[in-house]
């Protein structure tokens, strides 16, 4: 069966979406089309489906952009623009689809918006306040439970979601606290089996590993590693943290030393055991793993490029990369398999 692999970089500064084509074969990524955004284009999100590309725009007045899929050339068709109730440093969708979450970090807050049958997101539902700077929303594979990072507070907000309402309420606990303080909560994301939740630090590069129960959506502290290069001295400016398809290694991307980190996962304990960092494109805010695990894109707000990286079957461990133009400031990342 013939597929096509289409990487979507939204760039920030020059307000479009860059289209490129992952060619595996040869390992190359080729230029497509770019697609204006009319705004300042940040954090992406994919639905299920494949059919949907959704793209929040961090400038007055705050909206989410819907763009219809071509699997076929990897083109965006706009076919919706919607309210957004804040400048969002995070999108996502609940597991129907019907729903889309969202974090504002400047707004300390997090929302619910509608998704029509159409796949055109509506209007905002709820808006609940959190602790400072939300800056990650995420449902669980249930779509029962719903988390929040607040980097500025320390902790994850947890949440009952209710798939017919499109309604938050707290959980119990309604907090999950992280520690050291002032360590910045940031991005995190679960296995698949659900066992296990991986937390990504920005301010002082931690990732933290919790044993997670998917039935009453709480998790327990297991482990404490660290996206930090030995010997590195600067500020440490941790962005992503991502998971190959095969759920043996993890990812974390640091900033200010450009570099990406690969953790070996253990399968029995969900611990990580640090592999190793690979330099890639100046100032990695987002990187993407493709769907068979063997390529990683890169892109850098500072480089305005980016670079793919084949991966190392055996080690896990992102090869070096070339770099090639993207657009100005990129700085997210969604990959799409189209069979």
């Amino acid at each position: 069966m013939i597929s096509n692999t289409w990487v979507y970089i939204s760039n920030a500064d020059s307000q479009d979406i860059s289209v490129m084509q992952l060619d595996r074969a040869v390992g190359r990524l080729t230029p497509v089309v770019t697609v204006p955004a009319g705004g300042v284009a940040m954090p992406m999100v994919v639905s299920k489906d494949k059919k949907f590309l959704y793209v929040a725009l961090r400038c007055q007045p705050f909206r989410v952009l819907t763009f219809g899929i071509d699997g076929a050339t990897g083109g965006l068709n706009k076919l919706g623009v919607s309210a957004l109730a804040d400048s969002m440093a995070n999108i996502d969708l609940d597991a129907s689809g019907k729903w889309l979450f969202a974090a504002s970090y400047g707004g300390n807050k997090i929302t619910v918006n509608s998704i029509g049958n159409d796949g055109v997101v509506g209007a905002v539902q709820q808006v609940v306040r959190t602790a400072p700077n939300a800056h990650a929303i995420h449902a669980d594979a249930s779509g029962r439970y719903v988390f929040a990072t607040s980097l500025g507070g320390d902790n994850l907000s947890s949440w009952k979601f209710d798939p017919a309402t499109g309604v938050l309420s707290a959980n119990d606990p309604a907090l999950v606290n992280v520690m050291p303080a002032k360590t910045g909560p940031r991005h995190f994301l679960w296995d698949k089996a659900q066992k296990y939740m991986y937390l990504l630090n920005e301010l002082d590069g931690g990732v933290d590993v919790f044993a997670y129960d998917a039935a009453k959506g709480v998790m327990s502290h297991l482990q404490r590693s660290t996206v930090v290069p030995t010997g590195f001295t600067g500020k440490v400016w941790a962005a992503d943290l991502q998971m190959a398809p095969n759920g043996k290694f993890l990812y974390g991307s640091e900033r200010t030393s450009s570099t990406l980190t690969t953790f070996k996962v253990d399968a029995a304990s969900g611990r990580l055991q640090v592999v190793g960092q690979t330099p890639t494109e100046k100032t990695p805010r987002s990187f993407a793993v493709d769907a068979t695990g063997r390529f990683l894109v890169a892109v850098g707000q500072d480089s305005h490029g980016v670079s793919l990286h084949a991966i190392d079957a055996a080690t896990g461990m992102p090869v070096a990369g070339k770099s090639q133009p993207a657009g100005k400031n990129p700085n997210w990342v969604e990959i799409v398999e189209v069979s």
